[in-house]
């Protein structure tokens, strides 16, 4: 039997180190995962805590998976219980509005066909309403570093989970920072997606217009790991939108609020001097900071819980409620039920839409090519005092989140030096929804000192033939070090012609007007392996600049325009492996 020694927090990058070094099989770290979850039990991260029944059949199917070609491949991850995981109840933290799904959620889908393993469904603020972690009949979810302390909601457990080393990542739900908060006081990055990016399809809804799914991780390079998977349209979802995650890059500017943060909690002054040393880092990066009157996102944050957009939320949940009023947690209760409000009218309902454009149109402009920060929140209480004051508390949490889906923002929140002892602090990147390559760029550079994308030791390579996955000269990317990062098509710009050589192979050629799309592999190569990979490309063919669909230019395979004499044009296929 194997033994392992397993860090305090899990990775995602390191996990699949170790499976392929045969230093650590699946089958011993699920176990250690169940005994971890069972220590920490008084911590109320679970409503169906982690267990073998659960997670055998998953295992099982990791024995038809490739590990090559699935990503998360043996990759546990915990799922709030507002999300759909097939034949394990749906509880949305209220045991009577439990159902049992047949299917999965498509997030969960999807995570599951890249191999991830689900090990449980975690607490929540009940029906995701909160931002404390205290509302749910299942037990206060506590901090997973200082006990005492809110864990923050409404994806209380999976934050925890992930913070206490139970999962490498896990699904949250963000509609008013659920997603942030979370990660803020329990020292993780918490990536929120542009609305439509990520599929709701088999969550309950919260308020179905801005609901989003979220992913919590230990690093931002396991978080936008993740987004790679599960990005993308939805045609069974009416919420989903094609959006597309650019390479990472930094902004123009950096946008700053003229106005002071308001601090808040036992532990104010602790925040507001790590706020003090964060905005001292982000001065240093070198990129121009603006500042901006942020009055108009606290206006339209009051429209969401102070305003008719409740409504939204009973609309879904008021029927319910209003016939099983003892099965919900008395303080949602409160909340939800102001939904009925008789002044929330049609009438009000027009006039919050038209103010949200008007403030939607006035944050897109001032976050073109811009990147707004904020702290992710202004304090944190004790769970004692969100129990004797359980509105204003709740209500404070969100004093920098509640303005972000409304206005069809994405956002990063990740963490910066504790405050003092186990007391994490973070901030949040906000941009507008074409703009998550600069949130993830900026978060990279703030995090690390320097932008993954920017940092000259490697360098993406677009390939559209016997390189990519599956075919004869994938193994020359692999033996040059470069690791497979998604795939892509070109802008709609270029042909293929197929070479008369042995084997055949294609040759890429630019059009401009008269072009198509071409799909391709994106991978990422060390700067010090792309001198002798070039070496081995025959004539015609050659490294140049490809533009990809989303306007962006990356290194990859050219042909020269000589080669199209007396070839057959292949650019109907749409790539080479529809030939």
């Amino acid at each position: 039997m194997q033994t392992i020694n397993l860090p305090q927090t899990l990775s995602i990058h390191e996990l699949k180190k170790n499976y392929q070094s045969k230093t650590l099989k699946p089958e011993a770290l699920f176990k250690e995962i169940i005994k971890r979850a069972e220590a920490d039990k008084d911590f109320n991260i679970w409503i169906t805590p982690p267990s073998i029944e659960i997670i055998q059949p998953y295992l099982d199917g990791l024995k038809q998976m490739d590990p090559e070609q699935t990503p998360l491949w043996g990759i546990p991850f915990a799922i709030k219980d507002n999300i759909d995981l097939a034949d394990i109840p749906t509880t949305a933290g209220c045991a009577e509005f439990a159902y049992i799904p047949s299917e999965h959620a498509t997030s969960v889908k999807r995570l599951i066909e890249a191999g991830a393993i689900p090990i449980g469904k975690t607490n929540l603020d009940q029906f995701a309403t909160g931002l404390v972690g205290t509302r749910s009949p299942y037990g206060e979810t506590k901090n997973a570093l200082s006990p005492d302390l809110i864990s923050g909601g409404s994806s209380s457990g999976s934050a925890v989970s992930v913070a206490r080393g139970l999962a490498a990542f896990s699904l949250g739900t963000d509609t008013a920072g659920s997603g942030r908060v979370p990660a803020g006081l329990n020292r993780l990055v918490g990536f929120k997606p542009s609305l439509g990016a990520w599929p709701v399809k088999g969550v309950v809804p919260a308020c179905a217009s801005i609901d989003c799914v979220t992913v919590f991780a230990n690093s931002l390079s396991d978080a936008m790991l993740v987004d790679e998977v599960v990005r993308g349209y939805e045609e069974n979802d009416p919420w989903s939108r094609q959006v597309k995650r650019r390479t990472n890059a930094l902004p123009e500017k950096i946008l700053l609020l003229k106005e002071e943060p308001e601090f808040f909690g036992p532990f104010a002054a602790e925040y507001q001097r790590a706020w003090e040393s964060a905005v001292g880092r982000i001065k240093r990066l070198s990129i121009p900071i603006e500042y901006i009157d942020g009055s108009y996102l606290s206006e339209a944050a009051f429209i969401l819980y102070d305003g008719p957009w409740v409504a939204e939320r009973w609309a879904d949940l008021g029927s319910f409620i209003t016939s099983n009023k003892q099965a919900v947690f008395p303080v949602t209760e409160t909340v939800l039920s102001n939904g009925a409000n008789p002044d929330y009218d049609a009438a009000s309902v027009y006039h919050a839409i038209h103010k949200l454009q008007a403030f939607k149109q006035k944050a897109h402009q001032q976050l073109k090519n811009a990147v707004l920060i904020m702290p992710t929140s202004g304090g944190t209480w004790t769970r004692k005092q969100v129990r004797e004051n359980p509105i204003e508390t709740n209500s404070k949490m969100g004093l920098y989140t509640n303005h972000c889906n409304l206005l069809d923002l994405c956002a990063i929140a990740v963490p910066y030096d504790d405050t003092a002892g186990d007391l994490p602090f973070g901030i949040t990147m906000f941009s507008g929804n074409v703009n998550e390559h600069l949130i993830s760029g900026l978060s990279d550079l703030f995090l690390n000192g320097v932008s993954s994308s920017l940092n000259k030791t490697t360098t993406l390579v677009a390939v559209c033939g016997l390189h990519m996955r599956g075919y004869p000269l994938e193994k020359q990317m692999k033996d040059h070090g470069a690791v497979f990062v998604r795939e892509s098509k070109t802008a709609a710009k270029y042909k293929m012609i197929k070479l008369p050589s042995l084997p055949a192979k294609p040759g890429l050629i630019r059009e401009n007007d008269s072009g198509v799309a071409i799909e391709l592999e994106l991978w990422e190569m060390p700067l010090s392996e792309l001198g002798s990979f070039a070496t081995l490309i025959p004539s015609p063919l050659g490294l140049g600049r490809v533009e990809l669909e989303d306007g962006t230019e990356v290194l990859g395979f050219v042909c020269e325009a000589i080669a199209t004499k007396d070839v057959e044009d292949i650019s109907y296929t749409g790539g080479w492996r529809y030939l």
